[in-house]
């Protein structure tokens, strides 16, 4: 069984990390952590996950066969500069770091087989949405691999790499949108004299009942809306006014927005050079 190593432990890895050994999808013991500075953080995700800290020596990472850069994009550089004389030429890279390309981080890491994965947080209960793309270099058996650990996490989808710049807007930053969606109607709710708790567990219900219907993938997202919405009624009073309030460009705007940032991010780090 492969080796794991996160160089990174931030939120991200830590939702991947719970989503693999919640789902025993990987065993603790072959999962090592190291960050630069932060070593409560690296001693909460042993004492939560029962994984390993990558010790001064890295021993870990010299023997990693798979390494997860879970890194600010804005320290890609520098870590790569750090690690890359340490690991052995066939560990594969995956990348969940927002915008730096494969070629950037072929660039400070060398040729070898490097993925690119988008994940969102819902990782931490193995629900996420990830896009994955990979290099040449990434052989089929590679490629099942990493598609087995990341489906440890939730659901899968391999795309070009120039796609997931729409993925990042629309999968991994998605949960964002919807908790501030959960938190306007749960306020709204609370406004007309619902208690919170109650408003908050009818809009769960309402939220999972409905990916439900979605994931059923029977009936366009149209044809369920118009099935609720009765002539006259309740619902069609509700959606004509988020039509009068353009709700549907305030999305697209949010889209478009996510993504362009994404493809910034990813034009900034391709302008840094090795020294």
């Amino acid at each position: 069984m492969s080796k794991i190593v996160f160089v990174g432990a931030g939120a991200m890895a830590e939702a991947i990390i719970n989503g693999l050994t919640k789902e025993e999808k990987v065993s603790p013991e072959l999962i090592h952590v190291m960050n630069r500075s932060n070593m409560e953080q690296l001693e909460h995700l042993k004492r939560t996950y029962n994984v390993q800290i990558v010790c001064k020596e890295k021993k870990a990472l010299k023997e990693a066969d798979i390494i997860f850069l879970a890194i600010k994009p804005k320290d890609a550089v520098d870590v790569c500069k750090d690690i890359a004389p340490l690991i052995h030429k066939n560990a594969m890279i995956i990348s969940v770091m927002a915008g730096v390309s494969i070629d950037t981080i072929a660039e400070h890491l060398g040729a070898r087989p490097i993925a690119r994965a988008m994940p969102n947080t819902s990782a931490a209960v193995g629900l996420s949405a990830t896009g994955v793309s990979w290099n040449e270099l990434i052989s089929e058996d590679a490629k099942l691999e990493i598609t087995s650990i990341l489906e440890g996490i939730g659901t899968v989808k391999a795309v070009e790499e120039d796609d997931l710049h729409i993925v990042t807007a629309l999968a991994g930053s998605g949960p964002a949108y919807l908790y501030y969606f959960a938190e306007q109607f749960e306020a709204a709710a609370i406004k007309h004299g619902l208690a919170q708790a109650d408003a908050r567990q009818l809009f769960i219900q309402t939220m999972e009942g409905a990916a439900q219907m979605l994931k059923k993938g029977d009936v366009e997202p149209s044809e369920l809306r118009r099935k609720v919405t009765s002539p006259g009624g309740t619902t069609e009073a509700g959606v004509e006014q988020l039509i009068q309030h353009h709700v549907n460009d305030a999305i697209f705007a949010c889209i478009d927005a996510a993504q362009n940032k994404s493809r910034e991010l990813g034009k900034q780090y391709e302008e840094v050079k090795c020294d």
